[in-house]
């Protein structure tokens, strides 16, 4: 480790020292954005988050594996934050710092406890059965739009296969006005805008009814499971926890479906998976998750002490961001000639550490990701984007890398009636 004595740190508040992770420059380039900032700050970078908030944000891939495992000097309990006095009540990334009861936020053998019950319970889904149930569902909404022969798969399609298998691994209610406005407040409060908080309880509110219901009458779901598995949890942490499960896999996983099949649909050299090729849906697969990764950056770790990191100077109490797309482009994991992605899962799209994705968690995401795309490309081999791909459109990317919309045309087919 550097020598703190050797760090730099710019003045605290110091917005000409700091680079904006918000705003329209940042909107429409965010690659480039992370790129300027290596260039003129280095590994480990001082940014301004929305509102000017003024945080460290970390690019280099080896210092993101040093702070995702050393959870010692980087802790997830956001009271530590040293920054509070000047956060408004109304910030929008509020919903992901604000201290709540949710697994997220403990630490040490709580955190361990907590952790472990929700791989424990995630071990009990039937990937067979799941991949099954993804295949009724991608059915069932291809049969909507294949007579058509055009789809926007944004809103067709792609939130909806993984809303209908999280339905019903949660044991939620199949009904689509529900699930959707579910979906709609768990992604409304990862986005950076006025309505994060509103999206956040609107999302809560949901959960809570389904886990009040699910202590008073328990089914065969991952919920139920979850809630017979912790007894020594309160039902505030059980909606907390269930809460955390659905924001960390529902729209992740849509994002996942959505870029890799604008990748597949706009690079050439996966245009043998439109006419049956497997084995490039799974590389197409594991190439978004290095070079499109959907979730693009994490808030926040906290530091319990001073200590050095980048060549910077981390100070007890600072917030700490986790450029993860960045850190997976970072130049000195890279040879200068070309290698490709194949075989290489060592990328931290789903973070690492005690803090990652618990153990299951990618795999289901895989399930149902993979399965929506090999159905659609089966029952519609012949899809073509309907615009240039430059016209394609991107949300706020500071949390996720996502489509607004991803219009496609292609010869109509008969409906399976599935």
């Amino acid at each position: 480790m550097t020598n703190p004595q050797d760090t730099q740190t710019p003045p605290p508040g110091c917005p000409a020292h700091a680079a904006r992770l918000y705003g329209p420059d940042f909107r429409r380039q965010p690659t480039e954005t992370y790129q300027r900032i290596r260039r003129d700050h280095g590994q480990v970078a001082p940014v301004l988050l929305e509102g000017d908030i003024t945080a460290w944000f970390v690019l280099g891939y080896r210092e993101i594996r040093h702070v995702l495992s050393d959870v010692e000097t980087f802790g997830r309990d956001p009271r530590r934050w040293n920054g509070w006095d000047s956060v408004p009540p109304d910030w929008p990334l509020m919903p992901w710092v604000a201290y709540s009861p949710m697994m997220s936020f403990t630490e040490g053998e709580e955190h361990h406890l907590r952790a472990t019950a929700v791989s424990d319970v995630l071990a009990t889904i039937d990937p067979f059965m799941l991949r099954g149930s993804c295949e009724r569902f991608a059915d069932q909404l291809i049969d909507k739009f294949a007579t058509i022969g055009k789809a926007d798969l944004v809103f067709d399609y792609i939130h909806s296969v993984p809303a209908l298998a999280m339905a019903e691994v949660f044991g939620l209610s199949d009904d689509e006005a529900g699930l959707a406005a579910l979906a709609e407040g768990l992604t409304s409060s990862f986005v950076s805008g006025e309505d994060a908080i509103a999206g956040q309880q609107r999302a809560a509110a949901h959960v809570a009814e389904l886990v009040k219901a699910k202590r008073e009458a328990p089914g065969p779901d991952l919920t139920s499971r979850f809630i017979l598995s912790t007894p020594d949890l309160t039902e505030e942490q059980h909606v907390a926890d269930v809460m955390l499960l659905m924001a960390a896999a529902l729209p992740t996983t849509a994002y996942w479906i959505g870029n890799t099949l604008r990748l597949m649909l706009t690079d050439a050299r996966f245009a043998a998976s439109l006419t049956g090729n497997r084995r490039s849906t799974g590389e197409a697969m594991n190439e978004v998750l290095w070079a499109d990764s959907p979730v693009q950056n994490l808030i926040g770790r906290y530091a319990t002490r001073d200590t050095a990191l980048g060549g910077r100077l981390i100070r007890t109490g600072d917030l700490v961001v986790l450029g993860l797309a960045a850190a997976n482009a970072d130049p000195l994991l890279w040879p200068a000639a070309p290698v490709g992605y194949g075989g290489n899962h060592s990328h931290v799209a789903f973070s690492v550490g005690e803090y990652g994705c618990p153990v299951g968690g990618p795999e289901t995401a895989r399930i149902i990701a993979e399965t929506a795309i090999e159905v659609l490309l089966d029952r519609v081999p012949d899809l073509t984007l309907a615009v240039a791909p430059e016209e394609l459109r991107w949300s706020d990317p500071f949390w996720y890398r996502s489509l607004e919309s991803l219009p496609v045309t292609f010869t109509p087919t008969a409906a399976t009636g599935g």
